[in-house]
C-alpha cells in the first residue's frame, strides 16, 4: 500500500474505535463504517488524509476526518491527533439562525 494511505480497520484501531483490529475488521464487514459516505465492507480499504469515515455505534454515530494516518497504537492523547470530530457543534451543517 502506498505510503499516503492505510488500511480502514488498522486506521480504526490505531484511533482507538476500536479494542483490537479483529474487532475493527468486524466493525467495516458488518458494514457499520462508511468512508467519503460509501459504504463498505472492506477492512483493507485505503484511508487517506482528508477522508470522512462515518461509524454507526451502538448509541451514537461518530463523523470524523482523517488528519494523520498512525504509526502504532499509542496512547489516548496520540490517538486522538489522528482525526477531527465533525460531529461537535461547530462543524454542524445548519447553524442556530437556520432552524427558526
Amino acid at each position: 500500500m502506498r505510503e499516503d494511505r492505510q488500511r480502514l480497520d488498522k486506521w480504526l484501531w490505531f484511533a482507538r474505535f476500536a479494542k483490537t483490529r479483529t474487532l475493527a475488521a468486524k466493525l467495516v464487514t458488518s458494514g457499520f463504517v462508511r468512508l467519503n459516505g460509501q459504504r463498505t465492507d472492506n477492512a483493507a480499504k485505503a484511508v487517506a488524509i482528508g477522508d470522512v469515515v462515518t461509524i454507526a455505534l451502538s448509541r451514537t454515530t461518530l463523523v470524523v476526518r482523517v488528519e494523520g494516518l498512525g504509526e502504532r497504537r499509542g496512547p489516548a492523547l496520540e490517538a486522538r491527533q489522528l482525526y477531527i470530530d465533525l460531529n461537535q457543534d461547530n462543524a454542524a451543517l445548519v447553524s442556530d439562525s437556520d432552524k427558526s
